[in-house]
C-alpha cells in the first residue's frame, strides 16, 4: 500500500510540476504571449449567405409567410434556458409576453446583464430579428452565448412561434410591397406592344428609352397596374 501511495503521489507531483512549468513557459495564466507569437483574431461570418451582400426581406414580409411549426422546431435549441409559457425564469429569462416589452426589464425574476439593462427600447419585431441574427452584435458585452440564426426566414419562424405560443403581442408589421415601376415605365412586353402600336418615330422612341408615348395614357396605366 505504501508503494502504491508513493507512486500516486509521485505522479501527482510530476503532473503539477509539469503544469506549472508549462504555464510559465506559455504564459497560460496571463495576457502576455511568448516572444514571436502573434495573437489570433475572430473571423466574422458574412451575412446574406455565401454570396454576401444579398438583401434581406423586411421582417413583415417574412412574418406573413412564417411557419409556426418550423419556428417551434428551431426554438427547441433554446428550451434549455428559456420557456414561452408563463412561469419562473430558468437559466435565461422567461419569454412569455416578451414581444413589445422593455428590453432588460421583461422578466422581473431574472438578473439581466448591465449591457442589456442599459440598452433600453422595446422588443419590437425588428429588434428581435436583429437580436436573433447575432446577440453579441445587437447588444455588445451581453452574457448571451447563443451565436445567432443566420437564416432570415428561420428567425421570422421563431418570432412567429413566440407570438403564437408565448402570450401574443402587437400585430405583425405589414408586408412591404415591392417597388412599383416609375411612372411612364413599362416592362419588356409593354415596350414591345407600344412599339408595335406606334408607327414611325413614336415607335422608335419607345424601343430606345422605354418611355410610353403620351398618345396612349390608358395603356401606360394598365402596365403600371
Amino acid at each position: 500500500m505504501n508503494t502504491i501511495f508513493g507512486w500516486v503521489l509521485a505522479s501527482a507531483g510530476v503532473a503539477l510540476g509539469g503544469s506549472i512549468v508549462a504555464n510559465m513557459y506559455f504564459h497560460g495564466n496571463g495576457a502576455e504571449l511568448p516572444e514571436g507569437v502573434q495573437p489570433g483574431y475572430p473571423i466574422e461570418a458574412v451575412e446574406g449567405g455565401e454570396g454576401g451582400g444579398e438583401a434581406v426581406e423586411p421582417i413583415g414580409n417574412r412574418l406573413a409567410v412564417a411557419d409556426i411549426a418550423a419556428g417551434e422546431a428551431a426554438f427547441a435549441r433554446c428550451q434549455s434556458c428559456h420557456q414561452v409559457t408563463a412561469g419562473p425564469s430558468g437559466l435565461g429569462p422567461n419569454l412569455n409576453g416578451v414581444i413589445g416589452s422593455t428590453i432588460g426589464a421583461h422578466a422581473s425574476d431574472f438578473a439581466y446583464s448591465a449591457a442589456i439593462k442599459a440598452h433600453g427600447g422595446q422588443w419590437t419585431y425588428e429588434a428581435l430579428d436583429q437580436w436573433l441574427t447575432k446577440p453579441s452584435t445587437f447588444i455588445p458585452n451581453n452574457q448571451m452565448s447563443f451565436p445567432g440564426l443566420s437564416d432570415p426566414q428561420t428567425r421570422a419562424d421563431v418570432i412567429a412561434y413566440l407570438h403564437s405560443a408565448g402570450g401574443g403581442g402587437p400585430d405583425f408589421p405589414p408586408p412591404v410591397a415591392a417597388d412599383a415601376p416609375a411612372e411612364g415605365e413599362t416592362d419588356g412586353a409593354g415596350a414591345d406592344e407600344a412599339a408595335t402600336d406606334q408607327p414611325g418615330e413614336a415607335a422608335g422612341a419607345v424601343a430606345t428609352d422605354g418611355a410610353v408615348p403620351t398618345a396612349q395614357p390608358a395603356t401606360a396605366n394598365q402596365n403600371n397596374t
